[in-house]
């Protein structure tokens, strides 16, 4: 018998037991389930057939009862066996005898064993013998060995060659479920710094590739997998990945499996899922339960579980610790905490301690922390910098904090840039950033938009009272969006706007939201409003209201109207409101009519 024949032949005779430390793969002996097998074997190995002997101590080696293989093994090496000297190499590893398993494997590797070239590779690998790692590992990667392909890309990997990519594709592509996710992973990467086109394709190989390490049970390539598809929307998909994942055990599916759920409305699922990844050492997890318990009014447990995110490692423990402190009302220790995320370069948690700062008085120490967040990325640190200099009239510096926080979105800082921008006369400039804050959420930036829009546009002509023009411009419909959000003087033009379209109604309903707001010139226009329409003595109330904020033509209408009723000592206390309330032509009229009503009361 040629012992040291076709290795194939001996691989599939099942004689090569896999070396240490390798992917588990499909038992070779499975099919041989029978109790007679061993006993034949036993009694072929007895009667000196070498091959026999090598297979009967693969069965045992392979069972853990090393005692029983030795002597098989042994006396099959003996006789010239490839795969019982590679398997006595993996028996002598397992008892604590590296070198000489080296030894026995150095002979199968000769011999052709490519398993035995690997197991070989991965010992002078360990031993930090790199050129002749590579040597073993090359001979075993180009006989078609998956995990010799694979410790040899790992090895250039290792050192940045090149070759890795080609031995982790050899070793993926033959079914190697680690080396699938981390090929994926080196396209990722690759795609995150390409061209455009380049780093779409390599995303779609990644993700194929994640697919396959993900079916084969990698759970870390499920987790990805997961990710990929939530940021495409494939949420059911996601899922199903995120949920598969967790269940091997990976806490950061369990976590982001939480998070899907909590999405899509199901907080109770979303905590069992986020206790699960938690429990497992999970900091966000940790946090998404605290912050879940906050959110439920129970400051005691959400504070447990920002601890253990702490704990975890996760600085947004302290952060969100600062928060919940600052919440209750306990300053000082909100300080505290916010102190130590900062000081772990949490910048949201610098910006909330240069507030704290702020509001206690120490502006000195609040400049420096805003600044550590600006720098760090923080947008709100970027336009709190800016109101800082503002307050100093350091205006050059605020604008460019402002610039700065109005490039990364922030509807406010688009604001400041925008007013700015309007006060040098450059309308190009200042529309597009007011066009940025309205459309970012702000009231005053869509006002002012409004405004900027409206000085610009021909006079329409004058419509009848209750003549309805449906058309809107572009103007009016910032005003109406700046007005929905409660802007009283937005509020105040869209009334007048509808007032010179011929909508009464419609007017009458945005003076009146100004006017209930504190708007008096929402309150005067009303009054106008009403009266035009007949009801004077509703107009006399909102007026009263106007002047008693301090609206001069409120107090000087409020004066005729008590005249014409002959009032004349309450018109006499209105107009002497409207003299000192201005403007100069309402004080000049006031003063007329007071000395008139004077006289007249005097006769």
């Amino acid at each position: 018998m040629d012992v040291m024949g076709d290795k194939a032949t001996l691989f599939e005779s099942g004689r090569f037991v896999q070396p240490y430390d390798a992917e588990p793969a499909r038992d070779e002996l499975a099919d041989m389930g029978e109790a007679g097998e061993e006993t034949r074997l036993a009694l072929a190995a007895q009667s000196g057939d070498a091959e026999a002997a090598s297979v009967l101590g693969a069965m045992l080696l392979r069972r853990g009862d090393l005692d029983g293989a030795e002597p098989h093994l042994r006396a099959a090496t003996a006789a010239g066996d490839r795969a019982a000297a590679n398997n006595l190499g993996v028996l002598l590893h397992q008892r604590g005898y590296p070198e000489e398993a080296a030894g026995w494997w150095r002979i199968a590797a000769v011999a052709g064993s490519a398993a035995a070239a690997h197991a070989l590779g991965r010992h002078h690998r360990e031993r930090g013998d790199e050129p002749a790692a590579e040597y073993w590992l090359r001979q075993s990667a180009e006989q078609g060995h998956v995990l010799g392909a694979y410790a040899l890309a790992d090895l250039l990997e290792h050192r940045g060659d090149v070759g890795a990519e080609h031995w982790m594709r050899a070793a993926a592509e033959r079914g190697h479920r680690e080396a699938a996710y981390r090929l994926a992973r080196a396209l990722d990467r690759a795609a995150g710094h390409g061209d455009e086109a380049g780093g779409d394709s390599g995303a779609a190989e990644a993700e194929q590739w994640y697919r396959q390490a993900a079916a084969r049970g990698h759970r870390r390539a499920a987790l990805q997998l997961g990710a990929i598809l939530e940021k495409r929307g494939e949420l059911k998909e996601a899922g199903r990945w995120y949920l598969t994942s967790a269940k091997d055990g990976e806490p950061r599916a369990a976590c982001a499996l939480g998070f899907l759920l909590r999405d899509a409305g199901d907080s109770e699922s979303a905590a069992v899922w986020w206790l699960r990844a938690a429990q497992d050492g999970d900091g966000n997890a940790a946090n998404a339960l605290g912050a879940l318990h906050a959110e439920r009014g129970e400051p005691q447990t959400a504070e447990r579980w920002y601890r253990a995110a702490l704990a975890a490692g996760d600085d947004n423990g302290a952060y969100n610790l600062g928060l919940l402190c600052a919440e209750q009302g306990r300053t000082a220790q909100a300080e505290q905490w916010y102190r130590r995320a900062a000081y772990a370069g949490h910048r949201e948690a610098a910006n909330a301690l240069a507030i704290l700062l702020l509001q206690n008085g120490d502006t000195s120490g609040a400049e420096p922390w805003f600044s550590k967040a600006a720098e760090a990325g923080s947008v709100d640190a970027a336009f709190n910098l800016g109101i800082l200099y503002a307050g100093r009239g350091e205006e050059e510096m605020a604008l460019r904090w402002y610039e700065r926080a109005a490039a990364a979105g922030h509807a406010e800082a688009a604001l400041q840039v925008g007013i700015a921008r309007l006060r040098e006369g450059d309308e190009q400039e200042a529309e597009r950033h007011l066009r940025c804050a309205a459309g970012g959420g702000s009231a005053e930036g869509a006002y002012r938009l409004a405004a900027l829009l409206d000085a610009r546009r021909p006079p329409e002509p004058a419509h009848e009272l209750g003549e309805i023009v449906q058309e809107k411009t572009e103007c009016e419909e910032w005003y109406e969006r700046a007005a929905s959000q409660g802007h009283r003087r937005a509020q105040v033009r869209v009334g007048m706007l509808a007032a010179a379209r011929g909508d009464v109604v419609e007017a009458a309903r945005w003076y009146q939201a100004a006017a209930e707001a504190g708007s008096r010139n929402g309150a005067f226009n009303l009054g106008l409003l009403l009266a035009r329409e007949g009801s004077e003595p509703e107009a006399a109330v909102w007026w009263a209201r106007a002047a008693d904020a301090g609206h001069g033509r409120a107090a000087l209408r409020l004066a005729l109207v008590y005249a014409r009723r002959g009032e004349l000592a309450e018109g006499q206390r209105w107009a002497d409101r409207a003299v000192a309330l201005g403007p100069a032509e309402v004080s000049e009229r006031a003063g007329r009519l007071r000395d008139a009503l004077r006289e007249e009361l005097s006769a």
